[in-house]
């Protein structure tokens, strides 16, 4: 049997025993040593997005390779650090087969992780997995960390729909953890970053991250101060990362000819937009949805950690253990929280082939 951490209602999580998975063929066991809280599980855990109860959720995950099934490849080794691409890809749809899967079709209908609940699965002891959904991880990384692997490939998905480029001006909407990552890989594109935010501690955090300049969106005209910083024209990219509508059509106004607008985050409640048309026809203004983090997505990720081009150290404000999941849980839906991660202990028994 293992633990796992299981939301059993609105404000309401606890630790539950299910069965441990066993590695089929072709399958990979991990020893789960990491768990970051992001805004699916929150949402799940104050009631935002209704799922069947319990869930086991938990998709930013980082562990070691525990068991190997027949017929895995040798180079995935017992005790392997790891980061965990939960969403599946089938590689026979009509995306995967275009090299396009973050699309896939059957992401989210692949079946239950395990057979007692419906859930991701990354808050349990163990998570049964194939070879193709796992990353190798330095040894020197940190695994609250190394479970950033996830939210930072996101990121990278999304700065491809951007196409930022050297000397650029971006604005990126909101400083939230995936604002802030946003603005650490344009500042590592060499681009000029305009951050909006109404929190002051994240705008200073912002500031020392490296924001060219930050903006208090209810002090003053977004839309106005953005041209006035750009010499009329607008930006070459804006990022919209908070679950807000209007934000979207903020943005419209404030890029350049030739611009693009990714909206990374979801959006609650999801509001119609009121855009002008011509607006984006005699632009050429190009907007963009960003969902997924694909293969590459996660190659990129996990080898910048390894390389240590970027420190994600920063937004880890709390550490749980998986037995306080309720606390966790708690800690991570407070205004200002970046990441809130679930610890599991050590193995305790020898993992055997």
């Amino acid at each position: 049997m293992m633990k796992a951490g299981v939301i059993t209602g609105i404000n309401r999580a606890e630790v539950m025993e299910i069965a441990t998975p066993v590695a089929g063929p072709n399958e990979l066991l991990v020893r789960v040593e990491a768990c970051a809280l992001c805004t699916f599980e929150q949402r799940i855990f104050d009631g935002t997005k209704q799922v069947g109860l319990p869930y086991l959720g938990g998709h930013e995950v980082a562990g070691r390779i525990a068991a190997v099934g027949e017929g895995v490849n040798p180079k995935w080794e017992l005790g392997q650090k790891v980061a965990v691409k939960t969403l599946d890809q089938c590689n026979e749809c009509r995306f995967c087969q275009s090299g396009e899967n973050t699309m896939c079709e059957m992401v989210g209908r692949s079946g239950r992780r395990v057979p007692e609940m419906d859930g991701i699965g990354g808050l349990a002891e163990y998570m049964l997995l194939k070879p193709h959904m796992l990353y190798p991880l330095a040894e020197g990384i940190a695994p609250e960390v190394a479970a950033l692997t996830e939210p930072l490939a996101c990121v990278l998905h999304s700065m491809d729909l951007a196409k930022v480029d050297f000397g650029d001006t971006v604005v990126v909407l909101g400083a939230g953890i995936m604002g802030l990552l946003h603005l650490q890989l344009c500042r590592l594109r060499g681009a000029r970053v305009i951050v909006a935010e109404v929190d002051s501690g994240r705008r200073a955090r912002a500031l020392a991250l490296g924001a060219s300049e930050v903006v208090h969106p209810g002090e003053e005209d977004l839309v106005a101060r953005v041209r006035e910083l750009t010499g009329g024209f607008g930006a070459q990219a804006v990022i919209v990362t908070p679950a807000i509508s209007r934000l979207v059509e903020q943005a419209v106004e404030m890029v350049d000819n030739l611009g693009r607008i990714v909206l990374f985050g979801s959006f609650h409640p999801d509001n119609p937009l009121s855009i002008r048309p011509n607006k984006l026809h005699y632009s050429q203004i190009q907007v963009f949805g960003a969902v997924n983090p694909g293969s590459r997505d996660f190659l990129r990720s996990s080898r910048m950690l390894n390389h240590g081009l970027i420190d994600l150290t920063h937004y880890v404000d709390s550490v749980y253990p998986l037995e306080q999941i309720q606390e966790a849980l708690e800690e991570s839906v407070k205004p200002g929280t970046y990441r809130v991660v679930v610890t599991i202990g050590p193995e305790e028994e020898t993992p055997e082939k």
